[in-house]
């Protein structure tokens, strides 16, 4: 039997990388899912035929996470439409690398408001439903970054260990009502973001990876399959870093 058949998934960030890998295999395993991105995606096409050979449905929605208003009134449509989320994936985010006395006030801005502010609003909306479930899995993706810091990326570092704190105070207020709350840790994953980095960089990334390759979006999309699924009923609270042991 398929680990997540009947349950129903929103997951952010959804056309591209991660959020598509962690769709692909929620649709593999029989949930019915609901992919928010910021426009039409290449991916839909594909996400819908996947849905249709493991006998469930994919739905695409779009919103603007960093547009608070905007990103509400489509998160709470597709609550109203789906009747209520087993699984939210907070995956959306963005990097405005650079070096800390030199950053924007409007690059840190829009890094905390999509990476962090788009996850606590989506959160506030699904959760206060699955209360009245008394049922429900959240996972938010948060990064190594976020864990041990990165020269040139304050921002993000800020937006993604926050995340982790949050998640941990999240899982304390909801935990007695059954629903769980958990981050996950990508290292380096090999995606569309990455792609861009030039090759020396990403050698040198590699090498620094005790395992001794890049991570896949299958890589990540497997822990968020656990968290998602009943495989992980007691797990609560936690950090999964999925990186190949680069944060050991």
């Amino acid at each position: 039997m398929s680990l997540l058949a009947n349950k129903k998934a929103l997951v952010t960030g959804s056309s591209r990388g991660i959020g598509k890998g962690i769709v692909e295999k929620y649709l593999s395993e029989g949930a019915e899912v609901w992919g928010l991105c910021s426009k039409p995606s290449s991916a839909k096409e594909s996400l819908e035929k996947l849905a249709s050979d493991n006998g469930t449905k994919f739905h695409e929605i779009y919103a603007d996470v960093g547009n608070a208003e905007q990103v509400c009134e489509v998160v709470k449509a597709a609550l109203a439409e789906a009747g209520g989320f087993d699984i939210l994936v907070n995956n959306a985010g963005i990097t405005r690398d650079g070096l800390s006395f030199r950053m924007k006030k409007e690059d840190w801005d829009d890094v905390l408001r999509i990476n962090l502010t788009s996850a606590f609003l989506i959160c506030q909306i699904v959760s206060n439903d699955m209360l009245r479930k008394r049922t429900g899995s959240i996972i938010n993706m948060s990064s190594i970054v976020g864990l041990h810091g990165q020269g040139g990326q304050v921002n993000y570092a800020a937006s993604k260990g926050g995340l982790v704190a949050y998640s941990k105070a999240l899982a304390k207020e909801v935990g007695a009502r059954g629903i769980r709350v958990n981050c996950i840790a990508p290292g380096f994953i090999a995606t569309d973001m990455t792609a861009v980095l030039k090759e020396d960089l990403q050698k040198a990334m590699i090498d620094a990876v005790p395992l001794k390759r890049a991570g896949t979006p299958e890589d990540i999309a497997n822990a968020a399959l656990f968290l998602g699924s009943d495989m992980s009923t007691y797990v609560t609270a936690q950090v999964i870093g999925v990186d190949g042991g680069m944060g050991a």
